[in-house]
């Protein structure tokens, strides 16, 4: 336990500060699922705009990495971008690697 009046501000202030950004977290991860499941593309634009607020202010407050939250941004982005569109499935090559020579 803490002995310093500051080391035990510290603690009720680093808890109260947890609680906050589990919460912030926990709305936008929310929040990406929403966006995920919406065939709109007028609602998943401003959808979009609102989620990507707010994983830059998770990222600038350290509660995710700033890598981590420009790659969600981008992968969000790309599957609105494709929302209504019909996607071909890619084609695979099946290449197939030489046969090894037996003696």
């Amino acid at each position: 336990m803490a002995n310093h009046k500051s080391a035990k501000k510290r603690i009720k202030n680093s808890a109260t500060k947890r609680l906050r950004n589990r919460y912030q977290a926990k709305t936008t991860r929310t929040n990406i699922k929403n966006l995920k499941l919406t065939t709109d593309k007028a609602e998943a634009t401003t959808l979009l705009q609102k989620v990507s607020s707010m994983l830059d202010k998770l990222a600038k407050k350290n509660v995710i990495h700033k890598k981590k939250a420009a790659n969600q941004k981008s992968k969000l982005a790309k599957a609105v971008n494709n929302i209504g569109k019909e996607v071909a499935p890619k084609k695979v090559s099946r290449k197939t690697a030489p046969k090894k020579k037996t003696k």
